[in-house]
This record gives structure tokens, sequence and C-alpha cells, in this order.
């Protein structure tokens, strides 16, 4: 007896049940739970004014929040970047670039009792600092590095 067929056949014999469902206005989807969106963060043109936009104003330099990244990325359209904070009640991590046509690449609400750790693919159109912003107990902090893009990845 094929065991595989049997299980097969049952996972799309309840997909399409479900399908039926929802074509008939039975099964409904759920509501998204989504954050709200910053639109003047996202369209800021530089840093400093995403930094105006997500109240920010003037972070402090932290050590306890790392950046990691290639020194030199071959290809501006995906560049891996990590940010991780050290800094506990971390509750937002944000990632920018300044010589981008829109500075913000990212930014998250950390839950609490979660690792403040945040990976992401970016696109950098040319070489510049990537600036990693933390907000933990209510304070604003930042930590900066240089990767150097040899084909951007924007245009």
């Amino acid at each position: 007896m094929d065991t595989n067929r049997r299980l097969t056949l049952r996972a799309a014999g309840g997909a399409g049940f479900q399908a039926a469902l929802g074509s008939a206005g039975l099964l409904r989807a759920g509501a998204a739970d989504a954050q709200a969106f910053n639109a003047a963060a996202f369209q800021a043109r530089s840093v400093s004014d995403a930094l105006k936009a997500l109240g920010a104003g003037a972070p402090a330099d932290s050590r306890e929040v790392a950046i990691t990244a290639p020194e030199i990325a071959e290809n501006g359209a995906v560049v891996q970047v990590a940010v991780r904070s050290a800094l506990p009640r971390t509750d937002f991590i944000a990632l920018l670039v300044d010589r981008n046509p829109n500075a913000l690449a990212g930014a998250f609400e950390i839950p609490d009792g979660t690792d403040p750790d945040v990976t992401l693919r970016i696109k950098m159109s040319q070489t510049s600092q990537v600036v990693a912003l933390v907000r933990a107990d209510g304070r604003y902090y930042w930590a900066r590095r240089e990767i150097k893009v040899t084909i951007g990845g924007c245009g």
C-alpha cells in the first residue's frame, strides 16, 4: 500500500474543501494585524529627515548596537544586513541607508520577550553609511557602518 499517495490525496481533498468553503463565503480570512504606516519616515530623502520623522532627534552612539554586513557588496541589489541590540528593553529597530533615494530601508517593532535581532536584504544605490537605529527604554541609540558597493542596485 502506498501511504504517500494516500497522504497526498487526503491533503488535496482538504485544500479543495477549504477552497470551496472560501468561495461560498462560509470561510473568512482573519484580519491582519498591521502596525500604522509612517509615510513621512519612509519617504524621507536623508537620514536626518528620517530620524526626525521617527521621533529620534539626536540618538546616542552605542557599542551595544551591532551591524553585521559585508565590507564590500558586489551587487547593491541584494545586500544582507543584520542588526542586533544588547540594550535592555529594546522595542524598536530601524535600518537607514544614507545615499539611497529613500533613506529608511526598514522599521521593526520588537515584541516583549523577543530577541532584538533583525536581518534583512536591502538595495543600495552606491557606497554609503548604513545606520542602525534602536529604541531602548524610551531612548534612541545608533551604530553606523560604511558598506562599499561595486554595482548599484537602485537604478
